[in-house]
């Protein structure tokens, strides 16, 4: 069990089936304060389900959760203050403006949040030109932003974020990140889901991926990087071509054309990587040019979601 002083969320053995449908498996997680950790998996990998059944919204068929220092040992259980989140996406009243329907769901939750705390959400949100407006007339992403004021209302130690940055444009993504580091850097645990690669790379420290309702990996960035033992290269030679034409008698290598016109990338293990640089030689093609590349996580991601064989 991790240090409870550190850990603002730990799932244990988290199990859920719909029908014949075993959405989650098993699935471990840790999320510490003061970290943003990332939430990675395919449509119908179970991330949703899972934030779902922390935020107290589905019952869980099998498993633990110690969420803000409770043991939450059955289910459903009356899930701490001090968690929030976005489930898919929030809903509202449309005949209501964004700052009402803020009052209002502060009444529901029991909370005593004034005209000052719904400001201050509304703003952080980016949302303050729109306070008064119908929420009836909000864009997708003004009402996921919506979605996220109503979640920092709870003034959260645990912010659970499903595809929070999905249905923003740039400016509006760019703002919302920025929010969220804040947030971390205050001391709340943040748990990320994505489909963005790019952005979890940028955001997270730690990640999870599900894949078919199961953890295949749980851990730092760094030793998912670590994980691949195929390492890549781009390659810059006097006959391109022809070190296309000759990778097909090293299959234990994969040699293609960089996009850009600038090389070759060249992706295998090292003994079989130096060896078609010797055959290249042998063969009177130069190498002008041979620069190890840090792989990305979605080089990593989709090697890792390949299943046996990483093909």
């Amino acid at each position: 069990m991790c240090n409870p002083a550190a850990t603002a969320l730990e799932a244990i053995g988290i199990a859920k089936r719909f029908g014949e449908v075993s959405a989650l498996d098993g699935v471990d997680l840790v999320a510490r304060h003061g970290e943003i950790h990332g939430l990675l998996g395919a449509n119908g990998a179970g991330k949703t389900t899972l934030i779902r059944i922390v935020l107290g919204l589905v019952r869980r068929d099998a498993g633990r959760l110690h969420v803000l220092g409770h043991d939450l040992v059955t289910s459903p259980e009356r899930i701490p203050d001090g968690v929030a989140g976005i489930a898919e996406r929030a809903g509202f009243y449309p005949y209501l403006s964004g700052r009402r329907n803020l009052s209002v769901l502060a009444r529901l939750d029991a909370r005593r949040a004034t005209r000052d705390d719904v400001d201050r959400a509304m703003a952080r949100a980016g949302l303050t030109d729109v306070a008064e407006r119908r929420v009836a007339g909000y864009s997708t992403g003004m009402r996921q932003r919506l979605g996220l004021a109503a979640a920092l209302l709870r003034s959260p130690r645990l912010l659970l974020l499903d595809e929070p940055t999905s249905a923003l444009d740039p400016a509006g993504a760019h703002a919302v990140r920025a929010l969220v580091r804040d947030l971390a850097a205050d001391g709340v645990a943040v748990l990320w889901s994505s489909h963005d690669l790019i952005e979890v790379e940028q955001l997270c420290a730690s990640v999870t991926i599900l894949h078919g309702g199961r953890v295949i990996f749980s851990g730092r960035v760094s030793e998912l990087r670590a994980l691949e033992a195929d390492g890549r290269s781009t390659l810059q030679t006097s006959d391109d071509g022809g070190a296309l034409a000759l990778a097909s008698a090293h299959p234990a290598i994969t040699v293609t054309a960089l996009a850009d016109g600038s090389g070759l990338d060249l992706i295998g293990p090292a003994a079989a990587s130096d060896a078609f640089v010797v055959a290249l030689g042998q063969r009177g093609i130069a190498v002008r040019r041979l620069e190890p590349r840090e792989r990305s996580l979605e080089d990593v991601f989709l090697w890792l979601t390949a299943g046996p064989g990483r093909s």
